[in-house]
């Protein structure tokens, strides 16, 4: 890490902090006082800097209106009870974010500019970090192309910027989530992987017809037969049947590889859990319904963090479960909570101080 870039800090003259109510945050619909930006051209970042949240302008014709060249990622920051700031696993975001940037033919970003811009833009913005439970920092670096000129080709020119957005629980109460069979999300050779925003942009019809039918989101399925799963539109999914953890596979190149999904997976196992990663159908979830020997379901994500399915829909079948029952999603969700309050040793590295 380059410690000693250079990024120019222009500051808000009056923050917008005691006009925020921190009883009531909703996700992403407030923004600390400043933002991060970077333009990339002639081959190199340059311009790296540090100013007031703003509008940005831009001309009609911007390339990533037009051929959707736009990435993201979602990191979050917490403050523990003694004032101190952390970011969870920020370097496997940009491992992800960089592996997006390459399968949409956009150039990679430096650490120094996305570790080390993230933890001098949260410095500066600290005291929005809500002092709560369930509560953080979430934090959205993206990057979209911005050659002004009509053509089907990669951009020469992007944008990379930094967002800080505080908020509380993103999902408040348990879910209930519909098996998709019409739409599909991803297929294997595709993008399903890389966390652009045409991925979500595509999901945006099926989760508004499950909605329209009481359900929160969607569990994809896969492209061809409509019966392997794959991931919930926010997040990935676990089931626990009997005594193993079961979560679909990556193989196919169409799941999300959630960082929250592979926390849960590394503490369960360290606590004795058989975790398996591998194709799971929607029949043997029903399966082991009818059988008594599906325990949980549950989602996990940067967002979500760990979000308990009480409700299952799939054709005329609905899996109905007591979040109350969940021992292996509370126990996943209680160790990482307690790795972030530093109550419990951070034995794998995971906590990266502001």
């Amino acid at each position: 890490m380059i410690e000693t870039m250079e990024i120019p800090v222009t500051r808000v003259k009056k923050s917008r902090l005691p006009e925020v109510d921190f009883s009531h945050l909703p996700f992403g619909k407030f923004f600390t006082d400043h933002m991060l930006e970077a333009d990339y051209a002639n081959g190199e970042w340059q311009s790296v800097s540090i100013r007031p949240y703003q509008p940005i302008s831009f001309e009609p014709s911007l390339m990533a209106l037009h051929y959707g060249q736009s990435i993201f990622e979602g990191i979050k920051a917490y403050r523990d009870k003694k004032g101190r700031v952390f970011i969870f696993r920020p370097y496997d975001n940009l491992k992800r974010f960089n592996i997006s940037a390459d399968r949409m033919d956009m150039p990679p970003v430096s650490e120094d500019i996305f570790i080390e811009g993230m933890r001098r833009l949260i410095d500066l913005d600290r005291e929005w970090i809500p002092a709560r439970d369930e509560h953080s920092l979430y934090i959205r670096p993206f990057m979209f192309a911005t050659d002004a000129a009509l053509g089907v080709k990669a951009s020469e020119t992007y944008k990379f910027m930094i967002l800080l957005s505080p908020t509380g629980p993103y999902y408040a109460s348990p879910m209930k989530i519909y098996v998709e069979e019409k739409y599909t999300r991803a297929a294997p050779g595709g993008v399903g992987f890389a966390k652009n925003a045409g991925n979500y942009g595509g999901s945006l019809k099926a989760a508004s017809v499950a909605r329209s039918q009481g359900y929160d989101q969607v569990l994809w399925t896969d492209a061809f037969e409509h019966r392997w799963l794959q991931e919930v539109g926010t997040m990935n999914v676990f089931f626990v049947i009997g005594d193993k953890v079961i979560t679909p596979s990556l193989e196919e190149g169409t799941i999300l590889e959630g960082v929250t999904r592979d926390s849960v997976m590394t503490v369960l196992r360290g606590e004795g859990f058989d975790v398996q990663e591998r194709k799971i159908s929607i029949e043997e979830v029903l399966g082991a319904h009818q059988s008594g020997l599906l325990r949980e379901m549950f989602g996990s994500g940067t967002a979500a963090t760990i979000s308990p399915i009480k409700e299952l829909k799939y054709k005329d079948y609905s899996i109905h479960l007591d979040p109350a029952n969940f021992k292996t999603a509370m126990l996943a969700k209680k160790i990482l909570t307690e790795i972030r309050e530093e109550k419990r040793p951070d034995t794998h590295h995971w906590l990266v101080k502001v």
